[in-house]
């Protein structure tokens, strides 16, 4: 229904539509780099339920519109025409109506962009392969198998209804049964529209976006093609990320929650790689955006050099205790109350590092709390998610 609607909508005003059909997020980004569009529009709920679909727009360059431009569309939605000079845009008629393109060949296209990433082939690997009945449900078990790899493949019966539904990188358990059932030597779970990615290894142990890009991160540095030996990551990522990633000669430059804050950052700092420990994981070398398909093949480079077990890609690793919680809320704003200034007080008592910040995307607060004692962290959370708790009452 949003597709039509919105195409509807573009062709009314002079624009073409080129539908992509079912795709991913990054494909939409890809396609509007490489083929030149005037922007990228993507209709997706991202990692949430089917009826949280929403809009993603990319500018000419394949990344995500400035918060400008995104201020100035809602505006205008709203009624706004002030900066449109007081009116409406009036809309196309005769000739200059748009038109609709069937364009399937650039889905095509971002496939065989992904295959040429691969130097060797994954003949040999049998890899598990879970697409959140999702935009990923034919795409990555052509790209494995084109790969050579044996695919074990679930969440790919998409209804339109269960995108995400128990399945996908926000319900890893899925993938872990799949790759200890199965014998598998890794894994990948992606959201629904693809660009994340969270990664199980041989023992079915999960490899979050922080556990990623330390593997690529040292892979990268091992070939010379870690620019800087820097990589950008959020303020949400273990602080095991950067100490670990420190001994290595890596530094972390830290930014905001978000990819287009992560990609912002690394265009400021010259970092070739970047991400969140959602799965989130940029490599700019390939896309302008995070792609799980892409995070998913540079793993699997990383193991095929490496000639070893993904667990080995973790050597040198190791994790800070980190307790996260989402608490449900009516109004944002009235449930973040007074939460600076408890969690200010938790972390100089409790010796944890305290995040809580409002979702973007869902009625939530959440809770973040890392430190040397995962007990601190427990009760760090109890008590903000208590407060917040009270302040909607």
């Amino acid at each position: 229904m949003l597709e039509y609607a919105l195409a509807a909508g573009l062709t009314s005003s002079g624009g073409d539509a080129h539908i992509m059909h079912v795709t991913t997020t990054p494909s939409v980004s890809y396609v509007t780099r490489c083929d030149e569009f005037d922007c990228g529009i993507m209709l997706s709920a991202s990692h949430n339920p089917y009826y949280d679909n929403g809009i993603k727009l990319f500018n000419e360059r394949g990344e995500k519109m400035d918060d400008s431009v995104i201020c100035l569309i809602e505006s205008y939605l709203g009624g706004d025409f002030q900066p449109f000079g007081g009116e409406d845009i009036p809309f196309a008629s005769g000739r200059n109506v748009g038109r609709t393109v069937d364009y399937v060949s650039g889905r095509n296209r971002y496939i065989g962009h992904l295959i040429s990433l691969s130097t060797c082939s994954y003949k040999g690997y049998r890899v598990g392969l879970d697409c959140a009945n999702g935009s990923s449900w034919q795409i990555a078990r052509s790209v494995f198998d084109a790969l050579g790899a044996k695919t074990y493949v679930t969440g790919a019966e998409p209804s339109g209804l269960n995108v995400n539904d128990g399945c996908g990188s926000t319900h890893i358990e899925n993938l872990c049964d799949l790759v200890t059932e199965n014998g598998l030597d890794m894994g990948f779970a992606f959201d629904g529209d693809a660009d994340r990615c969270i990664a199980v290894d041989e023992r079915g142990e999960v490899m979050t976006g922080d556990e990623e890009m330390y593997a690529a991160a040292c892979y990268l540095k091992s070939r010379g093609e870690l620019a800087g030996n820097k990589v950008v990551c959020t303020v949400l990522s273990n602080g095991g990320l950067v100490k670990s990633l420190k001994n290595q000669g890596v530094d972390c430059a830290l930014c905001d929650v978000g990819d287009k804050n992560v990609c912002d950052t690394m265009a400021k700092t010259g970092a070739v790689l970047g991400g969140e420990r959602s799965g989130h994981v940029v490599f700019s070398k390939y896309e302008s955006t995070g792609d799980g398909l892409v995070t998913a093949i540079m793993l699997m480079e990383a193991l095929a050099d490496g000639k070893c077990l993904p667990s080995a890609l973790l050597k040198g690793y190791r994790a800070f205790p980190q307790i996260s919680v989402n608490v449900p809320v009516v109004d944002k704003v009235t449930a973040m109350g007074g939460t600076s200034e408890l969690a200010g007080k938790l972390e100089r008592e409790l010796s944890v590092r305290i995040i809580v910040r409002p979702s973007g995307t869902e009625q939530l607060i959440r809770v973040m709390a890392e430190g040397e004692s995962e007990e601190n962290c427990a009760l760090a959370c109890k008590i903000l998610s208590c407060r917040i708790s009270e302040n909607c009452v």
